[in-house]
């Protein structure tokens, strides 16, 4: 799996400015005001005092341009024994700068980490305890649905860095695709590459099967894809097909009785099987894969 870098978390949530927010609430749930804008702004929480204090990310909703809720975004992948001290800084100097109230969102990955970030902690007036609302790895929803993909392409690209090694790597693949395909070229460069690098090795052949034509491959998929259909790599480049076939199928739930599977296996024509592929990640039944005209 492609790692939880920091910059790329960071970048993600910059990008789109609501999907803390979002995250906030339909995940966490948390309840936020009513906001009609999401903005991202300083990342200097510094004031007058000597410390400096700089948040990963910082969202300010905005409801007819009045700040209504501040919320730090911050990514932790491993244990910082400075944060328990500056979290409630970033709060406190942002509600001050504001003039609203402010809220966190940890982002960790990984499981001991988030359990670490979770921990309450205390300020020391009685009653004030900051509880951090965590993003786990697991929490992160799994998105599968292409107009959910559509409305929030940084959710579903978070969704398979989260989830691309799991058996609905295929099908997240299938649904952020289309999604990238509508972004501007620097972005969508950046996702791919991030859809590419996340998935196990069928959902990758069943994303290079959904490719054909899109004009927004790295370099390095371009490549990857063109040593698959090398004459020395067709065995291999079959084999593989089946397997990402009966792993999509597998994924949406599409049962394949015995003839069908020995259909499948017994098949060779590699842009055959990758055609199917592309049936299969939106199909509702196993005859709208196989069945086509002769």
């Amino acid at each position: 799996m492609v790692s939880m870098r920091h910059e790329v978390l960071v970048d993600l949530f910059r990008n789109r400015p609501s999907l803390a927010a979002e995250i906030l609430v339909e995940v966490l749930g948390v309840t936020l005001p009513t906001y009609s804008e999401a903005r991202v702004a300083s990342i200097d929480l510094t004031e007058t005092t000597p410390a400096e204090y700089r948040a990963d990310v910082v969202v300010l909703l905005l409801d007819a341009d009045k700040p209504v809720r501040v919320i730090i975004v911050e990514v932790q992948l491993r244990k910082d024994d400075d944060k328990p001290f500056s979290w409630p800084a970033y709060l406190t100097v942002s509600r001050d700068q504001h003039r609203c109230q402010a809220g966190l969102l940890v982002v960790a990955p990984d499981p001991l980490v988030a359990d670490w970030c979770a921990q309450p902690i205390e300020i020391g007036v009685p009653g004030f305890i900051l509880r951090p609302p965590v993003l786990r790895r697991d929490s992160v929803p799994v998105v599968t649905d292409p107009a959910e993909a559509v409305r929030r392409p940084e959710l579903g690209v978070l969704s398979a860095m989260a989830h691309g090694e799991t058996e609905q790597g295929a099908t997240i693949a299938g649904a952020v695709l289309p999604a990238i395909q509508g972004l501007d070229d620097e972005r969508a460069r950046f996702y791919y590459d991030l859809l590419y690098n996340s998935l196990n090795d069928a959902a990758r052949r069943a994303l290079e099967a959904m490719m054909k034509g899109y004009e927004y491959q790295s370099d390095f998929a371009k490549k990857y894809v063109a040593q698959g259909r090398d004459e020395g790599r067709i065995e291999g480049r079959i084999e593989e097909a089946v397997r990402a076939l009966l792993s999509v199928l597998r994924t949406r739930g599409i049962a394949v009785p015995e003839a069908a599977r020995e259909r499948i296996l017994a098949q060779k024509d590699p842009e055959r099987l990758e055609r199917w592929i592309e049936k299969a990640v939106t199909a509702a039944a196993l005859t709208e894969v196989l069945d086509e005209p002769s």
